[in-house]
């Protein structure tokens, strides 16, 4: 109707009036016409008046830099001030304003990410600037025998111009000066490219890897990629990445010596939530929210102030050379000395002539010239003595070999943090090497499960047996589940042994982690450490608040805190003597069988007990009934056995030194090689605690004969060392694990295996 009046109103003419050819142009006219009417109302009905108050351009995703301030959150962990923390509304809070999910952790994709940078930094330091080429080229240039040199040549060209010509007089010096521009750029070159070397070393040894969770996933990433609002899972032996606040957690204990220069232990809860970036992780497991990455924290700023590594760092090969160099450079410039003397007394008394039989000096008659060119000659001739006598060639050639050995090392990804190691590493008489992950592939998987007497399936479980021992594997671990959504395979994290047994439970026992942990409230948590060999968790179920202890740990140990065993149909029955030495038979037969053998046991106890448990700090270790034995099988590494006997025919002895209890090792240790049945077995197994108890003389006498150290802790593998050094043995130690550190550092050589191990090194 709009339109009609328009065209009307434009005097249009009826279209029964018109010729055909007008009619045409006619139809044009409207189409063009009613085409752009219809878009111009299109235009006004989507579009509001730019003019229109209620008209308001909204950002729908603002940048986060505007919700929180960095050095609010910086303040915040630093002073560790519990009021402030509250005044901004506590954790959760903070967690809310950071846009992170305290259980699924940030979104995490590449705009996040980004945004994150620009918002807070990354969690990179200041390093100082790489020195460049010319820095090296003058430093050499610095040397007092190179000035000495460079003084000589040029008067030596300066006289052999104006004696013989500039075509000829140049030979000497110049030839002077090439050498010594030479073996300066040489040199310089060697130094450049070994401090790139070391730069390239310290650059892949700080990748050390942590778990986060983003968008529900947990992964590994390097500490180098965290960002602001990141969910980090801390456990001991980790060091605190960043500054952050404690989520939730169980028996969180830090180191901050590093920090504060306190050794006393620091409990971090929810009363507590500081954590600082540096720290150690030396008690129980948490889940921390990062607040400041990289140069917003204390340690980043601590970090920048450490000068780059010392590239010339002398090992003792390179130290003994130096003396011996020093000492022929001595008696060389001892030598020149009385040479000059002789020269000097020679050419001023007469003694020297020239190739006329004139004497080159007639006192008075002598030309001044003549006298300087001589003097410059003899000074050169003493110049040289030293020069040749002194053999600085060695301690470079040494050198160069070493860097040549690292280069071909870290091509086998191997990376030497000292160079003396190169050395030291070919005299080494015993290898002390732990199993897991060293002579085994530490890929585990369970391969046996026993309940009472007999091997059980899902299907033979009885329902409750079941839901206790899912509970007592779901509640009682460091590892956690993720269940793509894209229908993918369910993905596993944590240990090694934590891995094999939630994949176990997950895919034979059909276990919900997400259901049993909504369904429980874990009270208390004692955390894995490698001198008890278990973990424990106080829990209390929802449904009818009944309270319930869950124990994991070394077969043998558990078995002993046990009191009754439920059998395969699910009947509790008593655990006397002779039934616990038929579980010790089992429990031997399948270490024999090399599987390292883990058992769950589980105990219901009383609100007051509860507390009291929860007053003293621990969990109750008597009386507890046996829900069942597992069998994980860690193979042996391809190639393993032979490398041991390898090492054997050259001389070199090796110990294997494990946490496994005596029939493992001893199965693991004839498997690769280590234990050969055609020599003396006679004291060549040994339980840590029977190595602890002997005295020094006995440890001196028998450690030679000592080839499996079982059921050991970290301070048996250290005292071993230190037997073995004193002994006169030359020991190389392999690790992975931050406990291994003081053992690594004792040792001759430390071997520290694996991404977890680049970290200990």
């Amino acid at each position: 109707m709009i339109i009609l009046q328009n065209l009307d109103s434009v005097g249009a003419p009826h279209f029964s009036q018109l010729s055909v050819p007008n009619k045409r142009w006619h139809s044009a006219f409207v189409y063009i016409y009613c085409s752009r009417a219809l878009l111009s109302v299109f235009k006004d009905n989507s579009l509001p008046d730019k003019k229109d108050a209620s008209f308001v351009d909204v950002d729908l995703k603002p940048d986060i830099k505007s919700k929180v301030d960095q050095a609010t959150l910086t303040k915040l962990v630093e002073e560790k001030k519990i009021e402030s923390l509250q005044n901004i509304g506590g954790v959760y809070k903070v967690a809310s304003t950071l846009e992170t999910n305290v259980e699924c952790g940030i979104q995490g994709d590449v705009e996040d990410i980004a945004c994150r940078h620009e918002a807070f930094g990354s969690n990179k330091y200041k390093t100082p600037p790489t020195k460049s080429f010319f820095h090296f080229v003058v430093e050499e240039f610095k040397d007092h025998s190179i000035l000495i040199n460079l003084g000589s040549a040029a008067s030596s060209l300066a006289f052999g111009i104006k004696e013989n010509g500039i075509k000829q007089g140049w030979y000497d010096g110049g030839s002077i000066f090439v050498a010594l521009f030479l073996v300066s750029v040489v040199s310089a070159i060697f130094h450049f490219r070994q401090n790139r070397q070391f730069d390239k070393l310290t650059e892949v040894s700080n990748k050390i890897q942590i778990d986060v969770v983003r968008a529900g996933r947990r992964q590994q990433i390097s500490i180098f990629e965290i960002v602001v609002g990141d969910v980090i899972f801390l456990k001991i032996g980790d060091q605190v990445p960043a500054d952050g606040l404690f989520l939730d957690g169980h028996s969180l204990q830090v180191d901050e010596s590093s920090m504060t220069g306190e050794s006393d232990r620091v409990e971090v809860n929810c009363s507590h939530p500081f954590l600082l970036s540096g720290t150690k992780v030396i008690n129980g497991n948490a889940r921390m929210l990062v607040t400041s990455v990289g140069m917003n924290t204390k340690w980043g700023e601590m970090m920048s102030t450490i000068s780059s590594r010392n590239t010339n760092h002398q090992t003792p090969l390179q130290t003994r050379l130096k003396e011996l160099t020093s000492s022929i450079g001595k008696l060389g410039l001892a030598v020149a000395f009385h040479v000059l003397i002789i020269l000097f007394y020679r050419y001023f008394t007469g003694n020297i002539k020239d190739e006329n039989g004139n004497k080159e000096f007639s006192g008075s008659t002598t030309k001044v010239y003549d006298i300087l060119n001589a003097v410059v000659s003899i000074l050169a001739a003493a110049i040289t003595i030293v020069e040749v006598v002194t053999p600085k060639g060695f301690p470079m050639a040494v050198k160069l070999t070493q860097i040549y050995s690292m280069k071909k090392m870290m091509a086998d990804q191997a990376m030497v943090r000292k160079l003396s190691a190169c050395e030291t590493i070919g005299s080494i008489t015993t290898i002390c090497t732990d199993k897991t992950g060293t002579l085994t592939l530490n890929k585990m998987k369970v391969t046996k499960f026993w309940q009472g007497k007999a091997p059980a399936t899902y299907t033979s479980i009885a329902p409750y047996i079941l839901e206790l021992l899912q509970g007592g594997v779901a509640l009682n671990t460091t590892g956690s589940v993720y269940r793509p959504t894209s229908g993918s395979e369910i993905e596993f994290s944590g240990s090694p042994t934590e891995q094999a047994i939630l994949s176990w439970a997950v895919l034979e026992l059909n276990m919900e982690v997400e259901q049993l942990t909504q369904s429980h409230m874990i009270l208390y948590v004692e955390a894995f450490n490698s001198q008890r060999n278990r973990s424990g968790v106080i829990t209390r179920r929802k449904t009818d608040n009944t309270i319930h202890v869950h124990w994991k740990g070394a077969a043998e140990m558990i078995l002993k805190m046990c009191s009754s065993y439920y059998d395969a149909s699910g009947i509790m029955k008593d655990l006397g003597d002779s039934e616990k030495m038929k579980f010790e038979q089992r429990i031997q037969g399948m270490a024999a069988s090399s599987l390292r053998c883990i058992a769950f046991a589980h105990k219901q106890i009383s609100e007051e007990d509860q507390v009291h448990d929860m007053e003293q700090k621990k969990i109750e270790e008597d009386g507890l009934t046996l829900l069942g034995l597992v069998g994980i099988k860690d193979p042996c590494r391809p190639g393993v056995k032979k490398a041991v006997e390898d090492c054997q025919h050259a001389g070199v002895n090796i110990k294997m030194i494990t946490g496994d209890n005596v029939f493992t090792a001893k199965a693991i240790a004839t498997e690769c090689g280590i234990l050969r049945f055609d020599h003396d077995m006679s004291g060549a197994v040994v339980k840590g605690i029977e190595f602890r108890n002997y005295t020094l003389e006995e440890r001196m006498e028998k450690v030679d004969k000592i080839c499996v150290l079982a059921r050991s802790s970290t301070f048996d593998k250290l005292v071993m060392v230190k037997c073995l050094k004193q002994k006169g043995h030359v020991v190389a130690v392999t690790g992975h694990c931050t406990n291994d550190s003081p053992a690594l550092k004792e040792a001759d050589v430390g071997l520290s295996m694996g991404i977890q191990g680049t970290e200990v090194a």
